[in-house]
């Protein structure tokens, strides 16, 4: 049989698309069984009206939490909430057994946030264009929790 690749800028193939995300979903769940153990974890600050306004969204799995999204509109930043839902965020991912916490950043985004939160940088991405990297940054939770 002979096999011809395509290349395609727009997701085009709905179909293709999901074989390939259910075939290694698949693979990685019989060579893994962990993986399955995924579980969503998030925290959503609310104003008094109860209108969401900004959170951290992220997900579980075995002794880890991936922190995968943490945003707050710029008025609300600098006012402790967004180190209030990373706080929460944790506290949840430690109550699931977690004991390391890690996310990826921007240098154009919140770097120095995450290190005065306790984060340290693990890998360091640089190429993306002059004066552009992308950090993948890891905070131990247990002694944390030890410390309780």
């Amino acid at each position: 049989m002979t096999y011809r690749i395509t290349s395609h800028d727009e997701p085009s193939d709905q179909a293709a698309l999901d074989l390939v995300d259910t075939g290694i979903g698949d693979y990685n769940d019989a060579a893994e069984p962990r993986l399955s153990e995924v579980r969503h974890l998030s925290c959503i600050a609310r104003d008094d009206m109860g209108a969401a306004v900004g959170g951290a969204v992220g997900r579980t799995w075995g002794d880890n939490a991936e922190l995968q999204q943490l945003w707050l509109p710029d008025a609300l930043r600098s006012h402790g909430l967004g180190r209030a839902l990373l706080s929460v965020f944790e506290d949840g991912a430690r109550k699931r057994g977690c004991t390391l916490t890690y996310l990826e950043t921007w240098s154009f985004q919140a770097r120095d946030f995450y290190e005065k939160c306790g984060y340290t940088v693990a890998l360091e991405l640089s190429g993306y264009a002059p004066d552009l990297s992308k950090f993948t940054m890891t905070k131990r939770l247990r002694s944390e929790l030890l410390q309780r």
